[in-house]
């Protein structure tokens, strides 16, 4: 692993999610799980550990799910696939249930949604998603009918293969266009006509079912069996508990549902030569490697690109032209390097940044362009994280900032001072236009989290959990007067990071200043010196969720919470003081917390406590 540092981790595995949900993967499913779970051994409560991962939509009006859409636990071997079956089994003995049957469906590789009373929501965030239901007026074909609950967005695999394999890295890619894109291209336009994109939902394909024994016995075969019923990109299998009443028993985290695991494979491998190396500069200045290879066959699709993560890989593992490498394939997405067969004789790194000819300096395993202020790749990646961050502006996606970036508007400053006008003069159309400036003003005036306000801003180090850290010590005016000690005295900040948060946050005011003179709506973060002011029993202790909660969403729940002056953990440890356990509350966070004494009750008495179900 090229770093230590969690943010820094968590940064990484944002952006590598981003470049999976818009259809442009560059590292497998398993390496992406390994990091996370390398993420998990430093920082077991790092807040990207403990969310859904967004789909890349960016158009719609907000639809509130019903019931939150996780993500999927996964699993890579016989023994993980059997300690979930064993965990099923558990819970079902707990409530007199023998022998509890599972059920295995093929699990899509597209794009996410929900449709229910005529209207199609993506995933977004799990919890609130964006209306999609244009794309059945554009072509896409709901297999099943309407209002069918869960699906994907995917396009036939074999139309694929056939036609946009030479030109498109993955079904993705054409799919995240149909809809995302105001216009569609000649790729979208063509799979719409054939009527190849379809909404596929998960209660119409082809399923297993059986006992937890007959499961991880025949899993090989019962893959196989279901894998050839469908001829749409997979990503595994998903296995889960049939019975209700077991699943309301194992309950979820905010991240999954512990009932239900995806069963995943290691992938198909082959043997390539490296071509040629492309370097690209990110929002961060990191400037990374692109590995472009002797086109190859694997799992179907041809290769040619290559993720090698970091100047580092390249360095250490001599790739270049001529080197003789092995790539693996999971998924069905864009390969990672498995092995160097033969390193290459010679091994060249750039010394000016790719983008802007600036000077490049290391930073542990990365070199980084250190011109910030006027290197278009940041400047354009900073932009797209502020809008993307926000989350509130429509019409603000990479097409968008890409021209607004071509035509020197490279600021916010001087985005937000645009008006219809100004976009029509740099060659938008009318409508789009009049729909942009509004978006600018629905983003001032919607409100929003002061934490997620200064996350956008895209100070290393600084995400929206690290945000709301800060401001829980520090009011948001006042971080331009904080040096890196004030920052480093807060749990959570490292010695290392804390200085150059400081110096961010200074470099950056001007920014930040003007920004908040625009008057956008903050719902300001509660200052723990403020705790004592507040009249709550949980004000200033540190307590927790866990399991089912009978009274409201359990986002919504940390949320009032934090109201009341409590500080909200995601995992036991000898700090918690409060756990409060819903049904199906993990046996192992029960155990833990006993073996820490730690207060454990049940949601009635937690609300008896804080004096009412409705504050």
């Amino acid at each position: 692993m090229f770093s230590t540092d969690p943010s820094a981790i968590a940064a990484q595995l944002a952006e590598y999610n981003r470049h999976y949900r818009a259809g442009r993967p560059i590292i497998s499913d398993q390496e992406y799980d390994s990091i996370v779970e390398y993420l998990r051994s430093l920082d077991p409560e790092h807040p990207y550990l403990h969310q859904v991962e967004p789909e890349a939509i960016r158009s719609g009006a907000s639809v509130r799910h019903k019931s939150p859409m996780l993500s999927t636990d996964k699993v890579y071997t016989k023994e993980k696939l059997e300690r979930f079956v064993e965990r099923v089994e558990i819970a079902a003995a707990e409530l007199g249930i023998q022998d509890p049957q599972f059920r295995v469906t093929p699990k899509l590789d597209g794009m996410a949604g929900f449709d229910r009373d005529s209207i199609l929501a993506s995933r977004g965030d799990g919890k609130v998603g964006s209306d999609i239901t244009h794309i059945f007026n554009r072509g896409v074909i709901p297999i099943g009918g309407r209002n069918q609950g869960a699906g994907e967005i995917v396009m036939v695999k074999s139309f694929f293969e056939t036609h946009f394999a030479d030109e498109f890295d993955h079904p993705r890619n054409v799919v995240v266009g149909i809809v995302n894109a105001d216009e569609l291209g000649e790729a979208q336009k063509k799979a719409l006509r054939a009527r190849k994109v379809h909404f596929a939902t998960y209660k119409h394909l082809k399923a297993w079912s059986g006992s937890g024994q007959h499961l991880i016995r025949d899993i090989d075969k019962i893959t196989a069996n279901l894998s050839s019923s469908v001829d749409y990109p997979l990503d595994g299998m998903v296995a889960e508990a049939i019975n209700e009443r077991i699943k309301a028993h194992m309950g979820a985290t905010n991240h999954h549902h512990k009932w239900q695991v995806a069963i995943k494979t290691k992938g198909e491998t082959a043997s390539t030569t490296v071509l040629d190396i492309i370097w690209q500069t990110g929002r961060t200045g990191h400037v990374t490697p692109v590995l472009k290879v002797e086109p190859t066959k694997v799992s179907g699709a041809t290769i040619s690109n290559i993720s090698a993560h970091h100047a580092g890989m390249v360095r250490d593992k001599l790739l270049g032209f001529g080197a003789e490498i092995t790539i693996i394939r999971s998924g069905e997405v864009i390969p990672k390097l498995e092995t160097v067969l033969k390193p290459a004789q010679d091994v060249t790194l750039p010394d000016q940044c790719p983008s802007c000819n600036g000077p490049l300096s290391w930073k542990n395993d990365f070199l980084q362009c250190t011109n910030h202020m006027s290197c278009p790749a940041q400047v354009e990646s900073g932009l797209r994280h502020w809008f993307k961050t926000l989350g509130n502006a429509n019409g603000f996606g990479p097409s968008t900032i890409q021209v607004l970036v071509e035509k020197d508007y490279t600021t916010l400053e001087a985005i937000y001072n645009m008006n219809a006008d100004d976009f029509e003069c740099i060659g938008f159309g009318e409508k789009q236009s009049q729909n942009l400036e509004e978006a600018l003003k629905n983003s001032r005036t919607e409100p929003i989290e002061d934490a997620r306000f200064l996350a956008a801003f895209g100070i290393l180090h600084l995400g929206i959990g690290e945000s709301r850290r800060l401001l829980r010590h520090h009011p948001l005016h006042r971080l331009v007067t904080l040096s890196g000690d004030d920052i480093a005295e807060i749990h959570g900040f490292g010695t290392k990071t804390a200085p150059s948060i400081a110096a961010e946050i200074q470099s950056s005011w001007s920014t930040i200043k003007h920004m908040l003179d625009l008057g956008f709506q903050l719902e300001e973060t509660q200052l723990e010196s403020d705790f004592q002011q507040i009249q709550s029993p949980i004000a200033g202790k540190h307590v927790m969720f866990t399991g089912k909660m009978e009274s409201g969403d359990r986002t919504e729940m940390q949320e009032l919470a934090r109201t009341l002056g409590a500080t909200v953990l995601t995992s036991v440890s000898k700090k918690l003081e409060i756990l409060i356990a819903g049904p199906g509350a993990g046996g192992s966070k029960l155990t833990k917390a006993a073996k820490y004494n730690i207060n454990v009750i049940d949601e009635d008495a937690y609300l008896a406590l804080i004096g009412s179900k409705n504050l």
